[in-house]
């Protein structure tokens, strides 16, 4: 146990290395870190919210709002299918979650309703209890009315979908903002949990990720102004009056038709006008949306084009020749970060539904300095403690095992540095914990060294002896703390994780430097000395 090969030494010695260099940029400013070269290692470790400061956001799906977008969705595919199938219908709107429509001719019912069916999609197919595959719309008739209606688990995997699809645009977003390390996770069934530690704005966080950002171009109702439509209550069909982003906000009468949809953007850009050098937005569409917006401008040439962002015009220019190269500009007035802001909605897409806050909380950078300094005395204190009962319990073997504690210290710095782990208050209890832990394995083989020497055995028989038996309840111990951290990891979230990350790193180091680096301190020296006797 005490023999060791010059590659395993090499091995050991490097592995040590580099967990004092990675762990070496922590302590040194940024701008120092900045002028070194390539070669020498950068990463720090990210601080948590809860250490450095940033925002906290709990954020709810409007599932209900992709229930009603699906329910219109519905409508206008009932219209096209009707349509299809030449049949004549009236009435078909909303009726509570149902979409209905009444057939003129009796004799098209069946035509009718089987166009209609047509349009139902399966969602789920349970092959293994042999049942028929579910369909995500129930068309029902009675006399010349057909109802359509989404089925409950349409609805469930839609809403899900939903979710799913909010959280990566909300990734996309934060990421744009050039944040570290955001968490970001579901919560429940529709909730979503937004960490973003670092960040001096919160309200402009709340901001993006409020903003649903469905970005669509539709043509103005010149048949009539919107004052006009208001006074008179007269709304042309086809059309709605929506209001300007401008202040005084002023409200214009729009087309409801979309002539081209905003998820046909590809890029947004931030941007200045050439001749005001006033903020805008360059968009870039993909072929797709390019046709589509050439063939709108080129048939509506001199006709003023609506842009309209969450229900709101931004602008509405009016088209002087057609843009047929599939890219334009957008401005409204806007401040430099406005733009900025708006092109990173547009370019991570728009989201499913509406995103409403439950809980919003702020930690300040001086609370965060405050935990940093309260978790670097905790740690402090705890190394010094262990230390000092190590060297006053084991002697010249307390300070091998002190020695094998530093090198772990820096093992887990050095981990933490280059996976790019979220370091959190929890977590700095979980780098206490395992300084308390590190020497454990130390202790075990010291006691059995000790039972070994009492039996009259020579000091280097005693102490292989002592290492070779304790190694056994060293891995057991530390394996139950391993599965213990992983446990914590996969059903834990946020802190929790924090703890678990650090608690499982900290276990994997402990093993290493309490019983294969001290292994090697301590074969050292007894080649060295050849020690007739020793006191332990």
């Amino acid at each position: 146990m005490l023999q060791f090969e010059r590659w395993k030494i090499t091995l050991i010695l490097l592995v040590t290395l580099a967990g004092f260099l990675y762990t070496a940029p922590n302590f040194l400013p940024k701008s120092t870190l900045e002028g070194l070269p390539a070669i020498v290692p950068h990463k720090q470790i990210n601080l948590g919210l809860d250490l450095r400061g940033g925002s906290y956001l709990l954020l709810e799906v409007d599932t209900a709002t992709v229930n009603r977008d699906r329910l219109q969705q519905l409508i206008n595919d009932v219209r096209r299918a009707l349509r299809s199938a030449e049949v004549l219908y009236t009435g078909l709107g909303i009726s509570g979650d149902n979409v209905t429509v009444r057939i003129t001719r009796p004799e098209d019912m069946a035509k009718a309703a089987k166009a209609v069916r047509d349009l139902s999609s399966v969602v789920t197919s349970n092959l293994l209890s042999g049942g028929l595959p579910e369909r995500d719309l129930s068309v029902s008739t009675s006399g010349n009315l057909i109802t359509v209606s989404v089925t409950d688990s349409a609805k469930m995997a839609r809403a899900q979908s939903a979710v799913q699809q909010s959280m990566e645009i909300v990734r996309r977003r934060i990421d744009e903002l050039g944040t570290t390390e955001p968490v970001i996770q579901q919560q429940g069934s529709d909730r979503i949990l937004v960490q973003v530690p670092g960040l001096d704005d919160p309200q402009r966080l709340k901001a993006l990720l409020g903003q649903t950002a469905k970005l669509n171009f539709r043509l103005v109702d010149v048949s009539t102004t919107a004052q006009q439509a208001l006074a008179t209550h007269n709304v042309p069909a086809g059309s709605e009056v929506l209001y300007m982003t401008e202040n005084p906000s002023m409200p214009l009468l729009v087309q409801r038709r979309v002539m081209v949809g905003g998820d046909s953007l590809i890029d947004a850009q931030p941007g200045f006008d050439q001749r005001t050098n006033e903020p805008i937005v360059s968009f870039r569409f993909d072929s797709t949306g390019a046709r589509l917006f050439g063939e709108v401008t080129r048939e509506n040439v001199g006709k003023p084009f609506a842009i309209v962002l969450d229900n709101k015009v931004i602008s509405a220019p009016v088209i002087r020749e057609p843009i047929l190269g599939g890219s334009g500009q957008i401005s409204g007035n806007f401040t430099v970060q406005q733009a900025n802001d708006l092109a990173i909605l547009l370019r991570a897409g728009a989201l499913p539904a509406p995103l409403n806050v439950l809980e919003e909380r702020t930690v300040g950078p001086g609370l965060g300095a405050d935990s940093v300094r309260a978790g670097a005395i905790a740690s402090i204190i705890g190394s010094v403690a262990v230390i000092i009962y190590m060297v006053a319990s084991y002697g010249l073997f307390g300070v091998f095992a002190n020695i094998a504690l530093i090198v772990n210290i820096a093992l887990i710095m050095g981990a933490l540095s280059l996976l790019q782990a979220t370091l959190t208050l929890p977590g700095i209890a979980g780098i206490v914990l395992t300084i308390g832990t590190a020497v454990d394995a130390n202790v075990l083989v010291y006691e059995r060294i000790r039972e070994e020497l009492r039996t009259g055995k020579s000091v280097i028989a005693s102490i292989e002896a002592g290492y070779h038996r304790a190694l056994a309840t060293i891995l057991d111990a530390n394996i139950t703390h391993f599965i213990a951290a992983a446990v914590l990891f996969e059903l834990g979230s946020g802190p929790v994780r924090g703890f678990a990350v650090t608690l499982a790193i900290g276990v994997v180091t402990s093993v290493f430097t309490g019983f294969t680096v001290n292994r090697l301190i301590v074969s050292t020296w007894v080649r060295r000395r050849r020690p007739k006797t020793l006191v332990l």
